[in-house]
């Protein structure tokens, strides 16, 4: 039975890569909903696809020594995991964070590979990155270190075989500092990363592109309740990248976004956060968020981050880290009256939080939808890289757009063609599989 098929698989994971919870999770939650897909396609089990599709291709862990401002030898730990090629090159963010083991990257290119899938681009599934924690380094530090991981990652990417992008901890300062080593030490100039600066080769609306999908997203769900972002109140956990880019698209849509956070805390601004304000202490003083309410001193912070999913609010977008947001957070939400979550950050909802929004029928969109944008808006800085060409912000941002709501419609007929109805989880499961698995027997084993 492919009931029996999927747990044995599942089984074999984790038996497999013992003690990688974040892996074993991603797997369970997306091959469980994948059951009625194998019950009509036997063909699945037969041809092995699910224990191809789980068991990466390629695996890379290498050592990364860098000297500090001191002069002592630091040792870091890089990885890259290349995860499946059946669309295209692999594709996947790198995260810089102490944090990275072999578990979160690999959750994370699993996920990649549907991600990848739903936005209709031709991209594989990959990730990578590095137990290296960039705050508190000076620009030498971290110039050091970037040119030190890519001297060894340099073998095993290029344009036409794994294109990464930024991540946690990965913005265009880290970017800029790999890609002109991999210049450097390769002697070619093309688009083997994606996120770089707009003097060379870089799109515009890459920056903006994970948060405004989000968003995105989020408003074709309300949409189906006959409903729309604006005049929401709305609250979003993070201020790296997507969150203040997911602020950015839902105030100029006419929402009210009221609280974002960062690993130390979470701020509160019933009369809206001042978003060039957040801007300037992250993006530029790249200062706590805390920082916020020394200028605004109606602004209220709290210590801690789950503390935030208490702020009753219309929509939560948490945009932060994996598994921030649990089952009791979730609980709160809906009881608060909460009709809308997209996830901004990768798997940022645990397996019960995911439970408590679709059993209260409240729109939930996963993060392997809902914020497909960045990696949508990396594939289209991949094409104009190959074109040697540039878009306009508004031609990259109306592709976003309209990518964006073809993942919403992917998902949504994926989960009626398979008699869960809303269900974008698992829409986007099986929406993001089935091309995949279609691919792979094409190709042979």
């Amino acid at each position: 039975m492919s009931n029996q098929y999927v747990s044995r698989v599942v089984e074999t994971v984790k038996k497999r890569y013992p003690g990688e919870a974040e892996f074993h999770q991603a797997v369970a939650e997306v091959l469980e909903s994948l059951t009625p897909v194998i019950e009509k396609n036997k063909v699945i089990e037969e041809l092995g696809i699910l224990e191809r599709i789980t068991e990466p291709e390629r695996q890379i862990i290498f050592r990364v020594p860098w000297v500090d401002d001191a002069g002592k030898v630091q040792v870091n730990r890089g990885l890259r995991v290349q995860y499946n090629s059946a669309l295209g090159p692999y594709k996947g963010g790198i995260r810089f964070h102490p944090s990275v083991n072999t578990s979160i990257i690999k959750f994370l290119g699993f996920e990649q590979i549907f991600k990848n899938s739903l936005t209709g681009l031709m991209m594989g599934g990959g990730k990578g990155g590095a137990d290296f924690d960039p705050k508190g380094k000076s620009d030498n530090e971290v110039m050091r270190f970037c040119q030190s991981f890519m001297t060894e990652l340099y073998r095993h990417i290029d344009a036409d075989t794994d294109v990464p992008a930024g991540d946690i901890g990965v913005g265009g300062r880290e970017i800029g500092f790999m890609f002109g080593q991999y210049k450097r030490i390769k002697n070619i100039f093309h688009g083997v990363l994606t996120g770089k600066g707009l003097l060379y080769g870089g799109s515009l609306a890459r920056t903006e592109a994970t948060g405004y999908g989000t968003v995105y997203f989020c408003n074709e769900m309300l949409k189906d309740r006959q409903s729309c972002i604006e005049g929401k109140k709305v609250v979003i956990s993070g201020s790296g990248n997507v969150a203040i880019y997911a602020t950015e698209k839902a105030m100029s849509l006419g929402a009210k976004v009221v609280a974002l956070s960062d690993s130390s805390g979470y701020i509160y601004d019933a009369e809206g956060i001042k978003l060039d304000l957040v801007k300037r202490l992250k993006e530029i003083e790249r200062k706590r968020i805390s920082e916020y309410v020394k200028e605004v001193k109606s602004a209220k912070y709290t210590e801690g981050c789950s503390g935030i999913w208490t702020i009753p609010c219309d929509i939560a977008l948490p945009c932060a880290t994996q598994n921030e947001l649990d089952g009791n957070s979730a609980q709160t939400l809906v009881k608060n009256g909460c009709i809308a979550v997209a996830e901004g950050a990768n798997m940022p909802s645990t397996p019960d939080a995911v439970k408590v929004f679709l059993d209260a029928k409240i729109s939930f969109g996963p993060g392997k939808a809902a914020n497909a944008g960045g990696v949508a808006t990396s594939g289209l800085e991949m094409a104009q890289n190959s074109q040697r060409l540039s878009w306009t912000f508004d031609e990259v941002d109306a592709k976003l757009h309209q990518i964006m709501v073809n993942i919403h419609a992917t998902a949504k007929n994926a989960a009626e063609e398979y008699n869960t109805p809303g269900n974008l989880v698992n829409g986007a499961n099986i929406a993001g599989f089935l091309k995949v698995a279609n691919t792979m027997m094409l190709h042979g084993v």
